[in-house]
């Protein structure tokens, strides 16, 4: 089953987070479920999603989604901005809303950094840890 398109490349914080994904070895964008996800063999971001709450499904297009350790997960979900994102929360996924405050993209950044490191074959860590 085809998803919609569901961004525009003007999207508030898109171009941002292109620019710190695709630094990073390997990296590359293709289209996923309608959004750009971010990927180095697995994906490692995601420009968008959904979350699941009493039941009702809500998108949450101007958003990053990444992967994060288990042991960052419960102070993260304390902070309004992050969510839980429906389908691939359960796969230690969280979503950041860049619409509940002002983006701070040095946090961005870590949490790319962090999900790549996650996800990344051991040769592409390598090479980045190289630079």
């Amino acid at each position: 089953m085809s998803h919609p398109i569901a961004f525009r490349d003007d999207d508030p914080g898109l171009a941002p987070l292109r620019e710190i994904a695709l630094a990073y070895p390997g990296a590359h964008e293709r289209i996923s479920h309608g959004r750009p996800g971010f990927f180095a063999t697995k994906m490692f971001a995601m420009y968008g999603g959904s979350t699941k709450q009493t039941g009702e499904m809500t998108a949450v297009n101007h958003c990053v989604m990444v992967k994060v350790d288990e042991t960052e997960r419960v102070a993260l979900q304390q902070d309004e901005r992050f969510f839980y994102p429906a389908y691939v929360g359960v796969s230690g996924w969280l979503g950041l809303d860049f619409t509940v405050a002002a983006v701070d993209w040095d946090e961005v950044r870590e949490l790319v950094d962090a999900s790549y490191r996650l996800v990344a074959p051991k040769r592409l860590l390598k090479e980045l840890d190289d630079r």
